[in-house]
């Protein structure tokens, strides 16, 4: 997933292969709920990532173990654990971009959040950081790169292609009957019969439970979308041009205030939230169907957090 990390005559490290071709700027990035067992894997796969150059880990328990285990990796970001909340100010102090996969707390930079319910932790996080005056609608994701990555892996077998060349947005939201691939903007185009799209539809609607079950319980199914979304965000960040990717952010793309879409990422921030082009009737009827159950969802946490 990640790239290798050339060097200038300087020693400097140089993006590569899509990245950029100037230096690699520093970048921090903090995963809070480091410890646990979606914020670990996530933890090593950030330390992967050559974008970054600082790591912080924080939990309220164990992530001075995490962090001296991760720190052994050899690549280039700098290791170190936070525990508890008189650590939590000093582990986000200078951060470009905050992963969540557990807990939510204020900050300026980038905010990733994977905390289930996405549908109603963002609206929750956006409450927050109004009331602490740090709110900026395009600096805060909610991750729905999870749902991407199985309509590309659902698309592909069904469709017999090669699953590095698909690309499947997905729209709505993070949860049952909100997620809402649109396989008529697949790419490459497989002409799949309207059964077929019907029964993909329902698996990605039902994806979650499914690894949750086969799990015993025993954990959930966003271990590798944080990643992902995370390097493109630094992407975004180091002025990568064309970064789009699929986010549940604030919205106008339909009367709901929150709605997941494409999202071209910029330097600081989001550039643009994308509309949904044109959908097949299927679609039409699906985000229709969609809306009362987001909404509502969105509504649970913005009265949760004004409680």
């Amino acid at each position: 997933m990640f790239r290798s990390v050339a060097r200038s005559a300087a020693g400097k490290p140089l993006i590569r292969r899509g990245y950029a071709t100037e230096p690699v700027p520093a970048r921090k990035v903090a995963v809070l709920g480091a410890a646990r067992g979606i914020g670990q894997p996530l933890a090593l796969l950030m330390k992967l990532n050559p974008l970054v150059s600082q790591l912080a880990l924080y939990d309220i328990a164990n992530t001075p173990g995490v962090a001296a285990d991760v720190s052994h990796v050899n690549s280039r970001a700098e290791v170190a654990g936070y525990v508890g909340e008189e650590q939590l100010e000093k582990a986000l102090d200078g951060c470009d971009l905050v992963i969540i996969p557990a807990g939510c707390q204020e900050s300026l930079a980038l905010v990733n959040m994977i905390s289930n319910p996405v549908n109603s932790t963002v609206p929750i996080a956006a409450e927050v950081f109004k009331k602490a005056g740090t709110y900026d609608e395009k600096k805060l994701f909610g991750v729905t790169t999870l749902d991407v990555v199985r309509a590309k892996t659902f698309y592909a077998e069904k469709a017999k292609i090669k699953v590095a060349d698909v690309n499947v947005p997905v729209v709505g939201g993070h949860a049952g009957i909100t997620i809402l691939p649109l396989f008529s903007q697949a790419t490459p185009k497989a002409n799949l019969a309207e059964g077929d799209i019907k029964v993909l539809t329902k698996r990605m609607q039902d994806g979650g439970t499914e690894v949750v079950e086969a799990k015993a319980g025993n954990g959930s199914a966003t271990l590798y979308a944080g990643a992902i979304f995370g390097d493109a965000c630094l992407k975004g960040l180091n002025g990568v041009p064309d970064v789009v990717e699929c986010s549940f952010v604030q919205s106008t793309v339909t009367e709901l205030p929150f709605f997941a879409s494409k999202v071209r990422l910029r330097k600081n921030s989001v550039e643009e939230v994308l509309g949904l082009s044109s959908l097949s009737e299927y679609e039409k009827n699906g985000l229709e169907s969609l809306k009362p159950e987001l909404k509502a969802s969105i509504d649970k946490g913005i009265n949760f957090a004004n409680q």
